[in-house]
């Protein structure tokens, strides 16, 4: 009697799209090569999709370089909770104040390029640079465009006693009496008097400039009657606008605003090319890599169209605006050229 051979049963496994047999103990030993190439190809997998494993793995911080209650603040208290919700972390909002916005500025600038330390800026972040001759950081390197949160048009709004009830009618008087007019503004070289400044030049009239330390109090002496016109965010003004304390003549943009659509744009109203806005938008720091760039983008991008964020910036006069990081950062570039021209040909000074 031959003696009964004993083998080991063989199994099949799938190499490169064919089925092989191999002995049990073959396949023990080739079985822990698969887990070991899908654990090296894991960390790769979470880059491709949204940056380091697991991020964000702690609270983000949206930094704001201007004070509580303000326009900038209020955005980005508005869109934290939703932004929370896509991260999957708490966001906290951070009042960083000073410098005109510069303090918070440089410390998103300053701080680890790793996505948890944000800076949430307004339209004065390009005026800044033309301002300025020395910053504490530099506003083209040591920052990068995430995306533009929403944008707004200013009101020119003017005390109701001013006998005026267009825009044609306020170039008219102007032109009558040069150098009489006066308008506020939140400050020298403030997204408000640029505002003005782009005005005077394209209606060709000259009013006086009355600068304050903060648009809050510059609304409050136009309402008083102290000044005759402003340049306010639909946010800090509508309310004003309703109750007949002040009287609305157009607004800045390039179409007529969703708040107060029946309101005519300043170019509609004969001061031809006129377009300024105030906006809203998300940096992080430079070297930040580009896989968590795109995550807070695309997150961002979820948070302003939801319906919930959308409904209240229209309400509040301001619309959703959204997009990746290159049309953030055309925009940011085409506001800084724009800014230094107006301040250059006015001579603004801070």
């Amino acid at each position: 009697m031959n003696p009964v051979r004993m083998t080991q049963p063989e199994r099949s496994v799938k190499i490169g799209g064919r089925c092989v047999a191999l002995p049990d103990n073959r396949r023990r030993r080739i079985v822990p090569c698969w887990f070991l190439a899908l654990a090296c190809l894991r960390p790769l997998s979470a880059l491709a999709q949204g940056g380091p494993p697991g991020y964000p793995v702690k609270p983000v911080r949206l930094v704001v370089g201007q004070a509580p209650g303000g326009a900038t603040d209020v955005v980005a208290r508005l869109v934290a909770p939703k932004f929370s919700e896509h991260l999957g972390q708490s966001v906290v909002v951070e009042n960083r104040t000073g410098a005109a916005g510069s303090i918070g500025a440089a410390f998103v600038a300053k701080s680890p390029p790793d996505g948890y330390n944000l800076l949430v800026i307004s339209s004065s972040y390009a005026i800044n640079p033309s301002l300025y001759t020395e910053l504490p950081f530099d506003p083209v390197k040591d920052l990068v465009p995430v995306t533009l949160i929403a944008e707004a048009p200013f009101l020119l709004v003017v005390h109701p006693s001013l006998p005026v009830l267009s825009v044609k009618d306020l170039v008219a008087l102007a032109r009558a009496k040069p150098g009489t007019l006066n308008f506020a503004s939140g400050g020298n070289g403030s997204s408000g008097q640029l505002a003005g400044e782009l005005f005077k030049y394209l209606a060709g009239v000259d009013m006086v400039h009355v600068p304050y330390k903060g648009a809050g109090p510059a609304l409050v002496d136009v309402i008083a009657g102290q000044v005759h016109m402003t340049f306010a965010s639909v946010l800090s003004s509508l309310s004003h606008v309703k109750s007949g304390r002040l009287r609305p003549l157009g607004v800045t943009s390039a179409r007529r605003s969703v708040a107060i659509p029946e309101l005519p744009t300043l170019a509609e109203s004969g001061v031809r090319g006129y377009r300024t806005t105030t906006w809203y938008g998300l940096l992080a720091p430079a070297s930040t890599p580009a896989p968590v760039i795109s995550r807070l983008s695309g997150d961002m991008q979820k948070v302003v169209e939801s319906q919930e964020v959308k409904s209240r910036l229209l309400t509040d006069g301001a619309e959703p605006v959204g997009g990746v990081p290159k049309q953030f950062q055309d925009h940011l570039a085409s506001e800084m050229a724009r800014a230094r021209e107006i301040i250059q040909r006015a001579g603004v000074k801070p």
